[in-house]
């Protein structure tokens, strides 16, 4: 049996049932709760690996439930839900999701973006030839998947910190829009310019002394973005 556990979360039981079966015939192990009020006792008392949750939900839905997951953990999070707008999506992002999928949907989409998000919460694998990455008052010990800014360390999601990682490996280069996603989301990314925009301003957040004026992640509107170090 795969050793990843997942919280399914959601109130409409056929889909629920339906995303459990298709987890668990593949291997995995499921736990699922009916809105984030359960979610979150499940959260406190099981190993969970990996969260996928429903927005509309009674009791406490799924955006304040990812709010307070964040407050102490970084395992992955896809958002179900059946809103479509790009500020939904960007709620979503700021409160510390790792993926969005719109309702209706497929399984091979689903385990698609499952199999995405799983990529990138392994982290970046250090190379032998680079366990150190410095660029200016930013400092990266790959080995143990630490980042300091100006000599403190900071948190980072797992999403956070492979851009991050990406990103000053390529410094000095104008990088795409689709080239960054491609590489650090996966290559059936592409087109979802609202990822990028969220968690470049959270990187910048966390890693520059003044996000208003960025020193190290500058835009280039309508094309992509540079690391500067």
């Amino acid at each position: 049996m795969n050793t990843i556990k997942f919280l399914v979360v959601d109130d409409e039981k056929p889909l629920l049932d339906f995303v459990r079966k298709n987890l668990e015939v593949r291997g995995y192990q499921v736990l699922t709760a009916a809105n984030g009020l359960e979610a979150l006792s499940v959260f406190q008392r099981e190993p969970i690996d990996f969260v996928i949750l429903d927005v509309m939900m009674p009791h406490m839905d799924g955006l304040e439930t990812t709010r307070r997951i964040r407050e102490n953990s970084n395992v992955p999070i896809i958002i179900l839900t059946a809103l479509g707008e790009e500020s939904d999506k960007v709620r979503a992002f700021d409160l510390g999701a790792d993926d969005y999928l719109t309702k209706p949907f497929g399984i091979g989409e689903l385990l698609g973006r499952i199999k995405a998000v799983l990529r990138r919460s392994h982290w970046a694998e250090p190379n032998q030839k680079d366990e150190r990455l410095q660029r200016g008052e930013i400092v990266a010990e790959l080995d143990r998947h630490k980042v300091t800014v100006r000599n403190h360390e900071i948190e980072l999601t797992p999403t956070e910190y492979t851009l991050l990682i990406y990103l000053m490996r390529n410094a000095g280069k104008m990088l795409p829009h689709r080239m960054i996603l491609q590489n650090v989301w996966g290559t059936e990314y592409g087109s979802e310019s609202e990822y990028l925009r969220v968690y470049i301003g959270r990187l910048r957040q966390k890693i520059e002394a003044n996000p208003l004026k960025p020193k190290y992640l500058q835009t280039e509107h309508g094309i992509g973005y540079i690391f500067n170090g």
